[in-house]
């Protein structure tokens, strides 16, 4: 039976995102209606500047006084979709206290603040909902939250952000240099004008914490993510990639270790296989594969952002909370029962692919393999070229830990028959 009374939505922020959700409300309005048990009514919308027109949009539901907004009491779900951390988490602690549940899209919020912000929806019995923070438009969160809560997930390995994927296919579809394919992606709209947030890593690592944590039931937040950018990556690394075999992609690595005692997060450029059902993730989508005891191998894919792609993800944990809002109960919130601790970077084990700048003279490679066998390193396969009394070394190992690898890179160095290093990267996707 339908209920006529409708549940109040508090829209905080309307730019791309928050203008899809205002228009997917209005024109699906009645199929929400049915699906919800109710209608939904946007109540008010927050603002910077309120002089801007907004299509379909009363004007005097438009505010600048969020916080007046969210304290109102007559409202049932706040939709933030301003970012950064203030003052979103005051204004969502807020709504908490004031009644709402709230709908996010704020990833490094829930990075940063994940745990504060659970327990405060857990103290006021409302609900957090957050599946546009990771893979846009990917439904990923709830599979991980709710389809696979009795499985046992070992790994979540993913392409989480659309412009560093959207830069390196094009590094390796043309050949095209790091600047030059960040130029493109500029002018194609797909990378900022400031790109720092997505090319140095910092967004994927935001998506990696939250994913790491609901995957593991563990808290992971964005200081536990080891990070590294993509700046350094060159043709030339594309070129050795493709004689192994790979191609290059940034990832978000989340894993379980061995023995089941601790967890790992980080997000690194790294070569993966051609085989690999991510290597063929092309342009700015987005892909994440998950690996569990039960389930086994599962790929999620498809635009990662953008207007509406992330307002569908935002529709779907409307209308979840408001069907919740109807029958007077909560969601799954935060689980974090295994409290398992995150082990540094220096305790991942991978493969890795090293090409050194060498003198072109007998004994060589001898030198350099004595280097990787004092430091416990073994070499998979090695391949050398070599003129003019100048040559380069290209040593793929097997499994290492990074803090072995960076202790055999240090004493490489010191070789009088290294000239450098001239790259570094991380083999994955065995």
């Amino acid at each position: 039976m339908m209920r006529t009374r409708p549940l109040k939505v508090a829209l905080l922020g309307c730019g791309v995102v928050g203008s899809e959700v205002t228009r997917i409300m209005t024109t699906h309005a009645d199929d929400l209606a049915q699906r919800i048990g109710a209608p939904v009514e946007l109540a008010g919308v927050a603002v910077r500047r309120p002089s801007k027109v907004r299509e379909g949009i009363d004007p005097s539901l438009v505010t600048t006084d969020a916080t007046a907004l969210v304290k109102r009491g007559d409202i049932d779900v706040v939709v933030e979709v301003i970012g950064g951390i203030e003052p979103a988490r005051s204004l969502i602690t807020t709504a908490f206290e004031h009644g709402a549940s709230v709908v996010s899209a704020n990833k490094a919020l829930l990075a940063q603040d994940g745990a504060a912000l659970h327990a405060a929806a857990e103290e006021h019995g409302r609900d957090l909902y957050y599946e546009a923070a990771v893979a846009g438009a990917i439904p990923l969160i709830r599979p991980l939250r709710e389809s696979l809560a009795g499985d046992k997930v070992n790994r979540v390995l993913g392409i989480v952000n659309g412009t560093t994927n959207f830069i390196l296919d094009k590094m390796d579809s043309t050949g095209a240099g790091y600047q030059e394919a960040l130029d493109e992606a500029t002018a194609l709209g797909y990378a900022e004008a400031d790109p720092t947030a997505d090319v140095e890593g910092f967004d994927a690592a935001a998506k990696a914490a939250i994913l790491a944590g609901i995957a593991f039931h563990t808290r992971v937040r964005l200081d536990d993510v080891y990070r590294e950018g993509m700046a350094e990556v060159t043709a030339a690394d594309f070129r050795s990639a493709k004689e192994m075999g790979c191609t290059i992609k940034l990832l978000a690595i989340c894993e379980r270790a061995a023995d089941g005692e601790s967890v790992t997060a980080r997000v690194h450029p790294a070569m993966i296989p051609l085989t690999h059902p991510l290597a063929s993730v092309r342009g700015a989508y987005n892909a994440v594969f998950v690996e569990s005891d039960a389930a086994g191998q599962l790929m999620f894919y498809g635009p990662g952002a953008g207007g509406a792609p992330t307002a569908s993800a935002v529709l779907g944990d409307l209308v979840a909370v408001c069907r919740n809002r109807l029958n007077g109960a909560t969601g799954p919130g935060e689980s974090s029962y295994a409290a398992l601790p995150v082990s540094p970077m220096g305790e991942v084990v991978t493969r890795y692919h090293i090409s050194l700048d060498v003198a072109d003279k007998p004994g060589v490679l001898a030198q350099v393999a004595t280097v990787f066998a004092e430091h416990g390193v073994s070499i998979d396969t090695v391949r050398q070229q070599g003129k003019d009394g100048e040559a380069s070394l290209v040593v793929v190992t097997h499994r290492a830990s990074d803090a072995s690898l960076t202790g055999t890179v240090e004493a490489l160095r010191k070789l009088d028959t290294v000239r450098g290093v001239a790259s570094i990267m991380r083999v994955e996707g065995e």
